[in-house]
């Protein structure tokens, strides 16, 4: 694990120190001057001026920094600018190069697990979709996890397959909801998960859950288990709400009427021309279906 800090301090504040340096010892000011200015020794300053220290290449080559180190060493230089409003400065441009910009990408190249993520993020977003998904995908882990330990469970998985989905919270489409791929099987009664929760990898069970939340439903999330009338009457005697939806009709459409009456948090369907019957548990998040599960097995 490497820290975006870690890439500031190893490798953009090196660079910006030095460039800092010659600017200002190129407007006439002495070493100790520099170095006041700066908070390090007048030996580091002789570095900094004078190449000893390794630069960053892309950090140095950036019109922004080169903008920035320009204008703290005129101001710094001139007495126009305070210390702490050059930091301030430099901090500005520091925040706004983390979110998706330079040190994103320096932060990539240091820490390849990040280049999996398309688009931008602020690794520093308390909400931002890295953190999200993260947490999306770390639920459905962990509500996985519970199954393959879940003694019963293996019996409720459907021939077709069982997978557990979690959405982000503007889910829109299945890319936005993380799933099994290739989803939960019973072999030789044991539930076997192929591999690590992924977002996009679940065509029907996420598509049941978006076509819910499009309906009014809140749910986040979804699991999908072979349909009994026992099953459902085990779960409406745990205070779960069924309903029941045409299996043949459109998946959206039978999913909003079979909604229209209430807030179910059971959809079942009891099959039809070349589909098995299945029953979709609905709730806040992964740990939530699960432990509906849990409760019946």
């Amino acid at each position: 694990m490497r820290f975006i800090e870690e890439v500031v301090v190893e490798e953009f504040l090196p660079t910006v120190r030095s460039m800092l340096a010659g600017e200002l010892r190129e407007r006439d000011l002495t070493q100790s001057e520099v170095a006041a200015l700066l908070g390090i020794s007048q030996s580091a300053v002789s570095k900094y001026a004078h190449g000893g220290v390794e630069v960053n290449d892309e950090v140095a080559g950036d019109d922004r920094v080169r903008e920035l180190v320009e204008t703290l060493a005129d101001g710094l230089a001139s007495g126009e600018m305070t210390r702490v409003q050059a930091l301030v400065e430099a901090e500005v441009l520091i925040r706004r190069l983390e979110r998706g910009d330079l040190l994103a990408r320096l932060h990539e190249a240091a820490f390849p697990p990040l280049a999996e993520y398309d688009g931008t993020f602020d690794v520093h977003d308390p909400e931002g979709e890295l953190r999200t998904t993260e947490r999306v995908r770390s639920s459905v882990r962990r509500g996985v996890a519970t199954l393959e330990n879940t003694s019963g469970f293996a019996a409720l998985i459907p021939a077709v397959g069982s997978n557990l989905v979690e959405a982000l919270p503007d889910a829109a489409t299945i890319d936005d909801v993380a799933a099994v791929p290739g989803r939960i099987l019973d072999v030789k009664g044991q539930a076997t998960v192929p591999g690590e929760p992924e977002f996009g990898v679940s065509e029907h069970v996420a598509s049941v859950l978006l076509a819910a939340r499009a309906a009014g439903s809140p749910a986040r999330a979804a699991l999908n288990v072979r349909y009994g009338p026992s099953l459902v009457a085990d779960l409406e005697a745990q205070g779960h709400e069924a309903a029941e939806f045409d299996a043949e009709a459109d998946p959206e459409t039978a999913v909003a009427a079979a909604l229209s009456d209430g807030s179910a948090d059971v959809l079942y369907q009891t099959g039809g021309f070349g589909v098995e019957p299945v029953c979709y548990l609905l709730g806040d998040d992964a740990a939530e279906v699960v432990a509906a599960v849990r409760d019946v097995c």
